[in-house]
């Protein structure tokens, strides 16, 4: 018997939710897009195959309508507290684009609203599934203990609305970029973050920040160094992640991978990765054998706690500050 596609509502399609509209439209047959919601409806969405796809202008109608049975949210975090408690009141399963939240309480409240009504709710931390992250993370037992990981992050700057920064609650580059770095230190290493020293250029809500140096400890010890930066031109991600038996250096830009042991070095290349559409592809198996979500609420969560935890340090030159992790 031929199985119904899922249908889908996609709250958000900007330049980055667009991404997700062309995949979920042409690259996954066993689920439908039902319907999309945007700022101005009457802009309609003008994508091949999107015909039948209904446009509303409120989350909340795109949540009640009874053809949309799973949500995907790819807006501005200032909004997704309100679209995530919508969709758990209607028993529907959502992907929330990262930063989970603008703030550790909006998403503490999402995750915990999430979990009691037994809502599955997954955060769209989209660098896991880049190829040279996730090799790097499995060849993590060849450096040995863990002891020091390097992650850079630089993007380009980017033209953006007046308002744009009012989506983030005035922050900036840690929140926008630097989150997939936050998230990264607890991927790569399994371990918790337990405190951070940071400073950055700017300090919110006077002015997004554009450069970001943090220093994080984990619970198991391992020093981690984050530099991260809107810069004009020549974007930069990479890691270093160094033990006791030598180091790991990955570039997820070029899509290379190094060994270095003590005593011998190997390389290898990947080919480009679809991130956003292998997210895609998580979430929905996930919803439809239902699952554990692979990137959880409470991930998410985390990444903003200690971003949160940063903002703090900054706002003191950079003092030492514990990690609150509040669920």
């Amino acid at each position: 018997m031929h199985k119904r596609p899922l249908g889908i509502g996609l709250i958000g399609v900007g330049r980055h939710g667009l991404r997700y509209a062309r995949h979920i439209l042409h690259d996954l047959p066993s689920v439908s897009l039902k319907a999309v919601c945007r700022r101005n409806p009457t802009q309609g969405l003008d994508l091949p195959g999107a015909e039948s796809v209904t446009v509303y202008g409120q989350a909340r109608a795109l949540i009640e309508d009874p053809a949309v049975e799973a949500i995907i949210v790819v807006t501005p975090p200032i909004f997704t507290r309100e679209i995530c408690q919508s969709a758990v009141q209607a028993r529907k399963p959502l992907l929330v684009e990262k930063p989970l939240a603008a703030s550790a309480a909006d998403a503490e409240a999402m995750v915990s609203e999430a979990r009691e009504a037994g809502v599955p709710l997954m955060t769209a931390q989209t660098l896991r599934f880049d190829a040279t992250i996730q090799e790097m993370r499995k060849r993590g037992h060849l450096i040995g203990r863990s002891e020091r990981l390097q992650l850079t992050s630089h993007i380009e700057m980017k033209a953006t609305a007046p308002g744009h920064a009012d989506g983030y609650g005035k922050r900036g580059a840690l929140l926008e970029i630097g989150v997939h770095m936050l998230d990264l230190v607890r991927f790569m290493t399994g371990e918790e973050v337990q405190e951070v020293c940071c400073t950055m250029d700017r300090l919110p809500p006077t002015a997004p920040e554009t450069v970001v140096s943090a220093q994080l400890t984990t619970i198991g010890g391992t020093a981690c160094l984050l530099d991260i930066a809107r810069v004009p031109e020549g974007r930069v991600g990479s890691a270093e992640w160094i033990g006791l038996q030598g180091r790991l250096q990955a570039d997820w830009i070029s899509r290379r991978l190094r060994w270095i042991g003590n005593t011998d070095s190997q390389e290898w290349e990947f080919p480009p990765s679809q991130t956003v559409l292998s997210t895609l592809m998580a979430f929905l198996d996930a919803v439809e054998q239902h699952r554990p979500m692979p990137i959880t609420g409470e991930d998410g969560l985390r990444a903003v706690e200690i971003a949160e935890a940063c903002y703090c340090s900054a706002e003191t030159g950079g003092a030492p500050i514990l990690v609150d992790r509040r669920s």
